[in-house]
């Protein structure tokens, strides 16, 4: 059975014939000046099909020179020396040359694996297949970044793609790598990975609002009540996904085991079509967990079509095995089983595992060949494609939304992950969802769920998530009062901030940069040992504006913050929340209670949120623009219908910090697809006051808010501010007497050192006088904080 059209993934395998080097045995592809392809064959045979991991050959040619020497080749471009002996590869024979550097630091060998320090890898890694049970940190696969400068991908192993789309095996035998040599110019490096392996696509816009997910068999009255209670407290969510209880799961025991199923559960969900609409009607897409392994048995509602399509007698009800690697089987695993649920209004599909990691065809990964091909069959009705799986090597990212796996609720497990969020784009891996807030084992604590949410509203994808028990629910009402006022603000701030990442989406596809990336992308000026960024590996770049030092370990109990040390990249920096200012180019000491979260924007930054209230998915009617001011910026707000060929719409906002001039210009393409009228405020952090010319400004503690009132989007609008005054908000002894009030200790340790506080007369001198004060560690630290920032 030939495979449908919309199974065949474009692809532009070969590469420029000017671009190879070629002998006997082995081909070299020049594919950048740091790029490089280096295929040995035994047979001289060599391959010239896609692969699961590589889709695009056809770089345009670069210039580099061919050098006969005594012990073979030499290959030259402007910032890499090849050497090749023409002999299989070996660490002697074949090595590379980085510009900016010789010896052994900046020099890469065939086979060798680079080590910063004994027992510490160069490679500064990619993502992991799943989280599934790891309690802390695991062992990543590698990126195609590095502190000595290079890295390798293997490809020899990995299935290719014919030109019709369907798989076959690689020869056995050969060696086909792909050899990174980018030295510290880490965005060139991923630049050329994406134009390897695919661009990031374009996620639908309702992925980035809030996901609600549940190991528990609800009915369909329960799922009702469920979410007529979320949207009556305000809080709101995007997509529904529904666990294994959907379908049967007690099943006879002839049959096996109730994983693998397709049939609903009518006595949870009497009318599946009619609760699906109903989901549908409240704005939220839906999508059915699935575990493929067992295939379709006699007992499923799909079982009489699937066994004919497959040739097998329904009568015999012999089962339909699960087979991947069989043409036939997987369109008519399309055809017969998910197009049905999907007619009748499944959005998309959650891919659970059990499927194991071999199939019929030698090497093939079944996960990788499910992803590839239910990504691709979810655009067949011509809306924007999207999945939602694990991880399954180099080019997943082409295959979004990664499912990370059953979280363990512990410390341990949100301390690490926000480093397997931010590290994974040094392959591509954008976009992880997480069982936010912990999924299995571990223990109840409070505190704990918070900080995650936290954390769930600046990740890629918010999915609050927990396994089968009564006690383990998400819903924030089942958590203290002052516990869920912070989970249900953290939620709603998600939603709030879909303008901002939305944009961040497409310049996730545009320019190849993931929405988290860790700091050394950006900062790797050297200390000692490492650049600094590469000291805080839990700090990330939360898409171009904003920087998130997360929160991971218990409040200090007696001063009732959380804290996080953090190298700060140089600059001007504003707390999203409290306008704390920093100068960066330091380690900073961030303390915040319950309530509180580090988020920090570069002075001038420009961020659009919907306006307070507006939780919606589509191209708002009303937005709140944050402007920090400090320093001139803009922001290019993107948005478009949605649609997989979008229609498309830009905004460019602007902050003249010189003159006082906010300028929305007229939006740039396709103006039908965003509301003909739309209204705008502007929150200006750093400026208590001014006079304003072309809004009505309402002066706050540190913020100025103006109200622009409605604005046509075709003709833009602008404000003029005078006479700024700057700073406000609560002064430098406010804050740090609201942290001594609080702070639980010796009520004479506060008397001293409020007192130097009320003495010293700068900030520099209270800290030398409080060095002198037995001041307990966490208090000294938190007050510390506030003397050094710019306040």
């Amino acid at each position: 059975m030939p495979l449908p059209d919309r199974l065949a993934m474009p692809t532009t395998p070969v590469a420029r014939p000017e671009s190879q080097v070629s002998g006997e045995n082995y081909r070299i592809t020049v594919l950048s000046d740091a790029l490089f392809r280096l295929e040995y064959s035994p047979d001289g045979s060599f391959e010239d099909r896609a692969t699961q991991m590589v889709v695009n050959r056809e770089f345009e040619p670069v210039e580099f020179a061919l050098h006969r020497t005594k012990h073979g080749i030499e290959i030259v471009t402007d910032t890499v020396r090849l050497n090749y002996d023409e002999q299989p590869f070996s660490p002697g024979g074949l090595y590379a040359h980085l510009a900016g550097g010789g010896g052994h630091r900046r020099t890469w060998r065939f086979g060798e694996r680079q080590q910063v320090a004994a027992g510490r890898d160069a490679n500064l890694g990619g993502t992991a297949r799943t989280l599934d049970e790891v309690d802390g940190p695991t062992d990543l696969e590698d990126g195609v970044l590095s502190f000595l400068g290079s890295a390798v991908l293997d490809d020899s192993s990995t299935m290719t793609l014919d030109a019709d789309g369907w798989i076959a095996p690689r020869t056995v035998g050969s060696t086909d790598i792909y050899l990174f040599a980018h030295g510290a110019a880490y965005q060139q490096a991923l630049d050329d990975f994406h134009r390897l392996t695919g661009h990031q696509p374009l996620l639908p816009r309702w992925a980035f609002g809030n996901w609600w997910s549940r190991y528990h068999p609800y009915t369909a009255d329960e799922y009702r009540q469920l979410i007529e209670r979320f949207e009556s407290e305000s809080i709101p969510f995007s997509v529904a996904v529904l666990d294994m209880d959907w379908h049967l799961v007690d099943v006879p025991p002839e049959y096996g085991t109730g994983w693998t199923g397709y049939t609903w559960n009518r006595d949870l969900f009497p009318d599946p079509e009619a609760l699906l609409a109903w989901l549908h009607e409240r704005g939220l897409k839906v999508s059915l967990n699935v575990h493929p392994a067992d295939g379709v048995r006699a007992f499923e509602e799909p079982y009489a079509r699937m066994a004919t399509a497959m040739g097998v007698d329904p009568d015999s009800e012999q089962p339909v095995d699960f087979d991947i690697a069989d043409q036939k089987f997987l369109v008519n695993y399309f055809e017969q089983v998910h197009h049905p649920l999907e007619d009748a209004g499944v959005d998309f599909w959650w891919l659970d595992w059990q499927q194991g990691t071999h199939s019929s065809i030698a090497g093939l990964d079944p996960l990788w060949l499910l992803n590839h091909f239910h990504y691709l069959d979810s655009a067949r009705r011509g809306q924007r494609p999207i999945t939602f799986s694990r991880y399954a090597g180099p080019g997943s990212h082409r295959y979004p939304v990664g499912f990370s796996g059953d979280t363990v609720n512990s410390w341990d497990s949100l301390e690490f992950q926000p480093r397997f969020t931010a590290t994974a784009s040094n392959i591509g891996f954008g976009w992880w969802s997480h069982d936010i807030g912990g999924h299995m084992f571990g223990y109840r604590d409070n505190e704990l769920v918070t900080r995650w949410f936290q954390l769930g509203t600046f990740s890629p994808i918010n999915r609050l998530h927990s396994t089968l028990s009564r006690f383990m629910g998400k819903e924030p009402w089942k958590f203290p009062a002052e516990n869920a006022a912070v989970m249900v603000e953290s939620l709603q701030l998600r939603h709030r901030l879909l303008p901002y990442l939305y944009t961040m989406n497409e310049r996730a596809h545009r320019t190849n940069r993931s929405l988290c990336r860790p700091l050394y992308h950006v900062d790797q000026r050297a200390e000692p040992a490492l650049p600094r960024g590469f000291g805080s590996p839990n700090t990330f770049l939360f898409g171009s504006r904003l920087l998130v030092a997360p929160i991971t370990a218990p409040a200090d109990r007696s001063t009732g913050l959380g804290a996080v040390a953090s190298w700060l990249p140089e600059g001007e920096w504003v707390d999203f929340f409290t306008d704390l200012r920093y100068t960066g180019g330091r380690t900073v000491h961030l303390h915040r209670p319950l309530s509180g979260y580090p988020v920090l924007a570069r002075a001038g930054s420009v961020i659009p949120l919907t306006a307070p209230g507006e939780y919606g998915i589509g191209n708002p009617d009303a937005f709140e623009v944050h402007v920090f001011a400090g320093a001139r910026g803009s922001f290019t707000l993107y948005e478009d219908d949605d649609a997989a060929e979008p229609r498309a719409v830009r905004t460019p906002l602007d902050w003249d910090e010189d003159t006082g001039v906010f300028t929305i210009s007229p939006a740039e393409g396709e103006l039908g697809v965003i509301p003909s009228r739309r209204r705008w405020s502007i929150v200006l952090h750093g400026v208590s006051d001014a006079r304003v010319d072309g809004g009505v400004a309402t002066p706050g503690a540190g913020r100025l808010s103006i109200d622009l009132g409605e604005v046509d989007p075709a003709v833009g609008a602008t404000v003029t501010l005078t006479d700024l005054i700057r700073g406000g908000g609560p002064t430098v002894p406010e804050r740090l007497f609201a942290i001594l009030d609080a702070s639980q200790c010796d009520y004479a340790v506060k008397h001293r050192t409020w007192s130097v506080i009320e003495t010293a007369p700068t900030p520099l001198e209270m800290l030398r006088r409080l060095d002198g004060l037995e001041v307990p560690d966490p208090l000294r630290a938190a007050l510390t904080e506030i003397l050094l920032s710019d306040g």
